[in-house]
C-alpha cells in the first residue's frame, strides 16, 4: 500500500496507545477525544487486519504485530518531528512538551532542583519525566526518541550515540559522628578493619571502591548490602559500619543525620558522567535547548553535582 493512502495521524494514535496502555490516557496525551481515539484505533485494526490491541481489565495490551511495528513507527515519527523543529526556531515559552530524561536516582535530588528551576522560568508548558532506563535499552531508546537525553557514567555507546562530559566526582566515607574509632579523621588501616555498607541497586557483585581495593590485593568486609544510600546513611548514624559514597550526594542525604564526612583512604580514579543523546538531534533546536539548561544546572550547583554517584 503506498503510504499516499495512509493518513500518518493514525500512527501517532497507535503510538501514544502503546505507550499509555489505555485509550482514555491517549486521548488526554493527544487532547483529543476518546471516541476520536477508538475511531483511529478501528481504521489501524483495518488497515493492518489485526486487533493491534486487545483490552485486559483497565489496560489495553499489545498484539505480537503491534509490538514489532512500534519501534519502526516511532524512530519515523521522531523523523518528522525532528525535520518540523529544524525547519523552524524553538520557542520554550510558546512550547508545548514533554522531555524524557534517563538518569540514575541518585543523581535526581542533585540534577532536578537547578534544572526544574531554570525550566519553570522560561517554559510554563514544558514537562521533564526523570526516568530509569536499562543501559542495554539506552541505545534503542535514544534512537527512537522515547528517551531524549541520558545521564550516565562513561558506557561503550556506538558512535550514532553523542556524548558529553558534564561532571566528575569524588568519593568519601561517612562515620557516625561518636564512632568509638573514627574521629574525624581515617587511615586506611582502620578503614579495612571496619565493617561497612554497600549502597548499590544490584542484587550482587562488588562495588567501585572494591574494585579498587582488589587491584591493590585488599579486601573489607561488607556487613549490609542495601539498595539506596538515604538509608544507608540513617544505618551509619546509629551502628558503627562505615559507607562509602559519592561526595556530593553525601552532603546532600546526610543533612539530617550528621555523620562524618571523610576523604576515602584510597586513590581512587575520577568517575566522569556524560550526557547522552542520539546523532539524529544534534541540530534539533528543542534537544539542544534541552542540553543547555541541564549543563547550566550542572554548572549551578557545582559543590554538589560535581560529584556524582558511582553510578552502580
Amino acid at each position: 500500500m503506498h503510504i499516499s493512502r495512509v493518513d500518518l495521524n493514525l500512527f501517532t494514535v497507535f503510538e501514544a496507545i502503546y505507550t499509555e496502555g489505555s485509550v482514555t490516557r491517549a486521548s488526554q496525551q493527544l487532547h483529543l477525544t476518546q471516541p476520536a481515539i477508538s475511531h483511529a484505533l478501528n481504521r489501524l485494526r483495518q488497515l493492518f487486519d489485526d486487533p493491534l490491541f486487545i483490552r485486559q481489565g483497565q489496560n489495553m495490551v499489545s498484539t505480537p504485530l503491534a509490538r514489532s511495528m512500534i519501534e519502526p513507527v516511532r524512530q519515523a515519527l521522531r523523523g518528522l518531528e525532528i525535520t518540523l523543529n529544524e525547519s523552524g526556531k524553538f520557542d520554550p515559552s510558546l512550547a508545548s512538551k514533554q522531555f524524557n530524561l534517563a538518569l540514575r536516582d541518585v543523581l535526581e535530588s542533585t540534577v532536578l532542583p537547578p534544572l526544574l528551576t531554570s525550566i519553570t522560568r522560561q517554559a510554563p508548558q514544558i514537562n521533564l519525566a526523570a526516568i530509569q532506563v536499562e543501559r542495554r535499552e539506552l541505545v534503542s531508546e535514544l534512537a527512537a526518541g522515547t528517551l531524549d537525553v541520558a545521564i550516565d557514567m562513561l558506557l561503550p555507546l556506538p558512535v550514532d550515540i553523542r556524548r558529553q562530559q558534564i561532571s566528575r566526582y569524588t568519593t568519601v566515607v561517612l562515620a557516625r559522628r561518636d564512632h568509638p574509632v573514627v574521629q574525624g579523621k581515617l587511615d586506611l588501616k582502620t578503614y579495612l578493619q571496619a565493617e561497612h555498607i554497600l549502597a548499590s541497586s544490584r542484587r550482587k557483585g562488588m562495588g567501585l571502591e572494591d574494585f579498587e581495593l582488589s587491584r591493590l590485593g585488599l579486601q573489607r568486609r561488607v556487613r549490609l548490602r542495601c539498595q539506596h544510600y538515604f538509608a544507608a546513611c540513617r544505618v551509619v548514624s546509629q551502628t558503627d559500619l562505615l559507607l562509602t559514597m559519592p561526595e556530593g550526594y553525601a552532603r546532600i542525604a546526610n543533612e539530617q543525620f550528621h555523620n562524618q564526612i571523610l576523604p576515602l583512604p584510597v586513590n581512587m580514579p575520577s568517575w566522569d558522567v556524560y550526557l547522552y543523546w542520539h546523532q539524529n538531534v544534534d541540530n534539533d533546536p528543542a534537544n539542544l535547548w534541552l542540553r543547555e539548561q541541564i549543563m547550566q544546572a550542572f554548572d549551578a550547583e557545582p559543590s554538589a553535582i560535581r560529584s556524582a554517584e558511582s553510578l552502580s
